[in-house]
């Protein structure tokens, strides 16, 4: 071998060596470069939380026709689908924030390096290097701070997102996410907060504003700071200009517009704070929905409310007028619900109430005199061989029962017509205790109500636990609707964030009284509001209804709870007032006038905003209930002769009587022992006496009422002689 030759040999072992060496140190490279991703992925799998990926979306509260009353969220947002998004908003988003959005997988190295360099000439962190994916990591998953910590992690969720998630998936998260200012969450609901509309009828402009706040929503505040605002937009609209998103001319057109805002301020709605406690109660209750999952699950809840109806009753509850006490702070509760389809139209809980506050439509109170009508005439009357509207009553003090007339009189018998119109204690309670207490708590029972009182007391409302104007509501509706009760409901409709319908409403009814029955209470209870207990206030059309009140323990001859229930042909509602604490400090200074007064005031005010029945209509298959009869006082009996037919001398008495023809007059001829009646007439004046000639006797007239069965007061004697 020559020297040249071993020379050659020489040169090449060292290069072997060298592309050996570079070799393993690339190997290693790739191998270690290998690991690092994977423990990034797998760092970024344990950074992200699966559940932040769904975004918390705000629940609506609304109406029938679609006004939103409320709201419910942790953050208000409106998700939207990114394809119902116009791709110019899009454009804005990617040209001011990340324009190779596309092209990266998820971190950006050009700008990495980049914010690198400046970091390192300034000796600290000045400047972000964030892929729209980096931002979304960071607002789900981690803090604000610039560290290079808070940054590695970032970057491993962002590898995470990009391997999960496609590019449309990511940007769509990111505009539902990002937080506008003003408490807006996503592009839809500022969309709707700061131009009251949906984003996808967004101009250009509007669109490159709000791809603006996502740097700084404060700081760009176009209601704050709109100058800021309006260079920012430009900002936004020069880049998608420079990304090739828009002509010269198009961007030029574009920033020659204002900021044209119209913000949608939220409305105060203070009168429908009672009525949504209703319905966030009802979805727990009823549907299994927490108060928690409402404020994230974005679902659209239709409620039964009407609107007119509800502002109306907030306003009378403003009237210190209708609320007498000896101090400040009596309270009230009314309910209100279409008789028809069991839907709770009104909820007041108090007040001055407020979401959070004791929601007074659900607290137990004692009923008083209300509870009569649903616990012992209405069961009674279904005895209907045994008793009628008419059937007479004794009317008496009955020391065994403890109980009196709250006026302290007494008529000795009285039919339960008058007793339900006039609300006499005693009579009631006599009645519970012949129908049975347990027979009476069974039609309490098929009205969902469960008490756990054994005695008399019930028949005054004298429960251990109350019950609540909401139940008190439910309870008299079977006397409007032929007897039917049904469960009442303020949720319409449940729709999920995909706007699915999971739930609607389907009242279950319950039958509790005959048609007969019910129409029976309905004619009492509309004599009691006409001529009864229920007269205080003003009401022109159809309204029945019961009073109540209870005596207060510590502040005798003073009233603790005082009540009206009562219902018009469409609606029927309960309302309540007291003080939250009854005490010998607090306590009304006067009774179911007031309850009764107020709700005829709201029942007036609804009567000028739509058309209220004049009348009940009674139902085909019931009878009608008689009115009452008033007996008439006879004071002027006369007695005279007439002549002619077979007998020739007739005797004739006459009076002055009542113009209700069905009164039966009675007539007695006095004699010893028990007088005789020696016959009658029915709506008529007179009576002939057949062969009167040669006797001498005397006679008087005692009108009778057919209904109650029960005679008046006699007239004075007069003598028929010859």
């Amino acid at each position: 071998m020559n020297e040249d030759t071993k020379e050659g040999v020489k040169q090449k072992a060292p290069l072997t060596k060298r592309i050996k060496r570079l070799f393993i140190i690339l190997l290693f490279m790739i191998i270690f470069g290998l690991i690092g991703y994977a423990g990034l992925l797998y760092g970024g799998k344990l950074i992200a939380d699966e559940e932040k990926l769904i975004l918390d979306v705000t629940t609506t509260i609304e109406t029938a026709d679609g006004e939103v009353i409320d709201k419910l969220y942790n953050e208000n947002r409106l998700f939207v689908d990114i394809e119902e998004v116009p791709e110019h908003i899009t454009n804005a988003f990617i040209a001011v924030e990340d324009v190779r959005f596309y092209d990266h997988g998820g971190i950006d190295f050009r700008s990495v390096i980049r914010a690198a360099y400046k970091d390192i000439i300034a000796m600290s962190k000045v400047e972000g290097a964030s892929t729209i994916t980096q931002q979304l990591a960071k607002n789900l998953f981690l803090y604000n701070d610039k560290t290079w910590t808070r940054k590695a992690k970032e970057a491993m969720a962002a590898l995470y997102l990009e391997r999960k998630l496609s590019k449309d998936e990511i940007l769509e998260l990111y505009i539902n996410e990002i937080y506008f200012g003003a408490g807006v969450y996503g592009i839809e609901t500022a969309s709707h907060y700061f131009f009251s509309k949906s984003v996808d009828e967004l101009t250009i402009a509007e669109g490159a504003l709000l791809a603006g706040l996502a740097k700084a929503p404060n700081g760009y505040s176009p209601v704050i700071h709109p100058e800021k605002a309006l260079n920012r937009r430009n900002t936004v609209l020069r880049s998608m200009e420079n990304a090739g998103m828009l002509s010269t001319e198009k961007r030029m057109a574009e920033q020659g517009k204002t900021l044209g805002l119209k913000i949608q301020k939220p409305e105060a709605k203070p009168w429908a704070d009672s009525y949504i406690d209703l319905v966030m109660k009802e979805a727990a209750d009823e549907h299994q929905l927490s108060i928690n999952e409402l404020k994230r699950g974005g679902y659209r809840i239709v409620v039964t409310i009407d609107e007119s109806i509800q502002k109306i009753a907030y306003e009378q509850f403003q009237n210190d007028a209708y609320f007498p006490g000896n101090t400040d702070g009596v309270e009230g509760a009314f309910v209100m619900m279409d008789q028809q389809s069991g839907e709770v139209v009104s909820a007041i809980g108090g007040r001055d109430y407020h979401l959070g506050n004791l929601n007074r439509v659900t607290v137990n109170r004692q009923p008083g005199s209300t509870i009569k009508p649903i616990a012992v005439y209405g069961p009674a009357l279904m005895q209907e061989e045994t008793y009628t509207a008419y059937s007479l009553l004794p009317d008496q003090r009955m020391d065994e029962y403890a109980v009196a007339n709250v006026n302290g009189e007494y008529e000795g018998s009285v039919s339960i017509y008058n007793a339900i119109k006039q609300s006499k204690n005693a009579p009631v309670v006599w009645l519970l205790d012949q129908i049975g207490i347990d027979y009476a708590k069974s039609y309490l029972e098929k009205m969902n109500i469960d008490i756990a009182d054994e005695g008399l007391a019930v028949a005054l409302g004298g429960l251990s636990n109350g019950l609540t104007p909401l139940q008190m509501m439910e309870s008299y509706r079977p006397f409007v609707h032929q007897g039917e009760y049904v469960n009442t409901h303020t949720i319409k409709q449940i729709y999920n964030k995909n706007d699915e319908l999971i739930f609607e409403s389907d009242p279950e009814t319950a039958e509790v009284f005959s048609p007969q029955v019910a129409w029976n209470m309905t004619e009492m209870l509309r004599a009691a509001v006409q001529s009864g207990t229920a007269v205080p206030g003003e009401f022109s059309k159809a309204l029945a209804g019961k009073t109540g009140s209870t005596q207060h323990p510590y502040a005798e001859g003073k009233v603790k709870d005082a009540w009206f229930v009562g219902y018009t042909p469409q609606y029927v509602s309960a309302l309540w007032m007291g003080y939250d604490i009854s005490d010998k400090d607090h306590y009304l200074t006067a009774g179911s006038e007031y309850p009764t007064r107020l709700t005829k005031a709201i029942l007036t005010e609804l009567g000028k905003q739509e058309p209220l029945a004049a009348d009940f209509t009674k139902p085909d298959d019931v009878e009608s209930l008689p009115e009452p009869i008033e007996l008439p006082k006879i004071t002027d009996l006369k007695a005279s002769y007439s002549f002619g037919g077979i007998s020739l001398v007739k005797g004739k008495l006459s009076w002055t009587g009542s113009e209700d023809s069905r009164v039966v007059y009675r007539i007695y001829r006095e004699r010893d022992g028990i007088d005789k009646r020696v016959g009658e007439v029915e709506g008529q004046t007179e009576f002939v006496i057949d062969n009167a000639l040669f006797q001498s006797n005397e006679y008087y007239v005692v009108p009778y009422d057919p209904l109650r069965k029960v005679e008046g007061e006699r007239s004075e004697s007069i003598e028929l002689s010859w």
